[in-house]
């Protein structure tokens, strides 16, 4: 989808929440990986690999002068033979660390060995962002999520689009009202159980 098809699409769309919802879902993922220096992690699931997103997430990096939004696309069943930039495997996930961004994008519910990742990816320090289901375990677990439930007026590829050219913006709307308990207090749990730091 090239810019005047997101345009138009917008256009369509103002008035209601999804414009607002998907801008505020970019800026959180534009702030997190910019602030942090990059280390965008992306992942679906094994029925379902977010290709088109990571594409347009390497075009808005080139486009907006961030590269920090280029992603490493985590793939399920990669291979050593497969060209580098689709040859990254889960095993990617449980090196995730403090400041690295991991995007899970998932139509449905989440198979528990990639929630097992996630929840380790987590733990160990990384933001968390679900872009899918709007109920169940990985929403629960992300640090911010936009849900796509089945039967929504835009389908898990369109939000995507919306997602990814928000995200390449250069003026992105500031996180509206205060910090929810919930972030605060999942804020708190994340400093509790994560890893002492390394020492060299």
């Amino acid at each position: 989808m090239d810019a005047v098809r997101v345009a138009l699409l917008r256009e369509v769309l103002a008035g209601t929440e999804w414009l607002g919802a998907t801008r505020h879902f970019a800026g959180t993922l534009r702030g997190s990986v910019v602030s942090h220096g990059g280390g965008l992690l992306l992942v679906g699931t094994p029925e379902y690999e977010p290709w088109h997103l990571a594409a347009h997430l390497v075009d808005e990096a080139a486009w907006s002068g961030t590269p920090e939004l280029a992603p490493t696309l985590v793939r399920h069943d990669a291979r050593p033979s497969d060209p580098a930039h689709l040859a990254v495997g889960l095993g990617r996930l449980e090196a995730a660390r403090r400041g690295e961004t991991l995007l899970v994008v998932a139509p449905g519910e989440t198979a528990a060995p990639l929630l097992e990742r996630v929840c380790d990816a987590r733990r160990a320090g990384a933001t968390v962002l679900s872009l899918g289901p709007g109920e169940g375990e990985l929403p629960a677990m992300a640090h911010e999520a936009l849900p796509v439930p089945d039967g929504s007026e835009l389908d898990l590829d369109t939000v995507q689009h919306l997602v990814g050219a928000a995200a390449g913006e250069n003026v992105l709307p500031a996180r509206r009202g205060p910090r929810r308990f919930r972030d605060r207090l999942s804020r708190l749990a994340d400093l509790l159980t994560a890893p002492p730091p390394t020492r060299w």
